[in-house]
């Protein structure tokens, strides 16, 4: 009988581990105590989505959509798209539901995105996001709160000498096609220095060949012609008070005329956050003015803008910094042994949990040896062990082992128990 094969995760998905979700626990419960600080509200879209929404968002002759989405006809024949981003469901779902027209919303989102892309460290098949989007605010100003926002978070951190800030206007859509044709003129000319995926842009989306990290084609990027020497009065009135408000707060950037965004809905401003210690994927956290989505979508026009940060890379960039110590995530290890104990050690765990609901009590399932037992409290990094053994269960007692401090064990009646833990809780948490 030929023998079953394993399933393993699909390529370029993984698995988070238990030993891996406290990083996330903690970077998440920061982002979210921001959010509540600047009266960002949470929204959850669905991961599926018709196929149109992002044909018309992110754009068709976009690399997103022409070799990266997960895209499929169901059972009714209707093509879906696994979301390879969150902005065009956000708004999707607000004008499907009516909170745009008159108001200002703050909103928040987390959560898996999908690219079929080459997988490597940092850039993944599957991959979160951390999101904020203001919609119906038109002003410069929430541009600048919401890159306030994100270096207060690098603060908090401990990340700002991580982390250059670049900034950059797309301007307004006839501004960018006007470009569009100068950039075409210019690399046509040079034609030869062109590799075969910027060839094609030049035919496409030009633009994007700006973004080009080919070496062999900086010297010729390096020389083509600036869109800040192509935008309007409007265009260059917004991108000035966008940097005269960074200026006053503070917040130190890089203008870079070559950052463009690789979504076709951006307009205006574009930044990004970039690290040179994650190698190639140094992009941490992106975003920009979206004022003409919601129209793209079918919808009135409504002004947006926002950012989303990869998660993988901010947690890879705070391991590789040292700035995030996993801690314990047992206070608490019961051990037990004998007919008996078993029953007892389930109630008194219960217990436990009903009178200090905040301990952190972990109950050995297993039964078996004590010296097994002892092995897997310890690796829990359990602070103390309560020990229920047979002579225990006779005597209505409790053995008590200091795990992380040289004292002798002690044995304490069980209705003691509860007074012992709680003077002892605060040196458990």
């Amino acid at each position: 009988m030929a023998k079953t094969s394993l399933i393993q995760a699909i390529r370029g998905m993984n698995d988070i581990l238990p030993d891996e979700i406290p990083v996330w626990q903690y970077l998440e419960s920061i982002l979210q105590a921001l959010m509540r600080a600047y009266a960002y509200q949470e929204i959850r879209t669905p991961i599926l989505e018709e196929t149109a929404l992002f044909k018309r968002s992110v754009g068709e002759i976009t690399d997103i959509v022409e070799k990266e989405m997960y895209t499929f006809l169901d059972r009714n024949g209707d093509s879906l798209s696994l979301r390879p981003e969150g902005t065009a469901s956000c708004m999707r779902a607000c004008l499907e539901h009516g909170l745009v027209y008159h108001q200002v919303q703050r909103l928040w989102y987390v959560g898996p995105m999908f690219r079929h892309e080459r997988p490597q460290k940092g850039r993944y098949r599957q991959f979160y996001q951390f999101t904020a989007e203001c919609l119906g605010v038109a002003e410069p100003s929430i541009d600048v709160e919401l890159i306030l926002l994100t270096s207060r978070l690098w603060k908090h951190l401990g990340l700002s000498s991580c982390l250059e800030f670049q900034l950059n206007s797309l301007g307004l859509l006839p501004e960018r096609e006007n470009y569009k044709k100068v950039l075409v003129t210019y690399f046509s000319s040079r034609l030869s220095e062109l590799d075969e995926d910027s060839q094609r842009r030049l035919k496409t989306n030009p633009l994007r060949i700006l973004d080009s990290k080919n070496p062999e084609m900086q010297s010729c990027i390096a020389g083509a012609p600036v869109l800040s020497d192509h935008l309007g009065e409007v265009s260059q009135a917004h991108f000035h008070q966008v940097k005269t408000l960074l200026d006053k707060a503070g917040v130190a950037y890089r203008v870079n005329p070559r950052l463009v965004r690789g979504l076709d809905y951006y307009s205006h401003t574009v930044f990004e956050w970039v690290t040179t210690q994650l190698g190639a994927q140094g992009t941490v956290c992106a975003g920009g003015r979206y004022d003409s989505l919601a129209q793209q979508l079918g919808g009135m026009a409504v002004p947006g803008v926002g950012f989303s940060m990869g998660l993988e890379r901010i947690i890879a960039l705070l391991i590789s910094e040292g700035l995030y110590l996993a801690s314990p995530q047992v206070d608490v290890y019961l051990l037990y042994q004998g007919g008996a104990a078993v029953e007892e050690a389930l109630l008194l765990a219960e217990t436990i949990h009903n009178r200090l609901p905040e301990l952190r009590l972990l109950r050995d399932g297993s039964g078996g040896k004590l010296t097994h037992q002892f092995k897997r409290a310890d690796k829990s990094g359990a602070v103390l062990a309560l020990i229920l053994g047979e002579q225990e269960s006779r005597d209505k007692t409790i053995t008590i082992k200091f795990l992380r401090q040289d004292k002798p064990q002690i044995t304490l009646a069980q209705d003691k128990l509860i007074y012992f833990l709680e003077e002892q809780s605060w040196k458990i948490s």
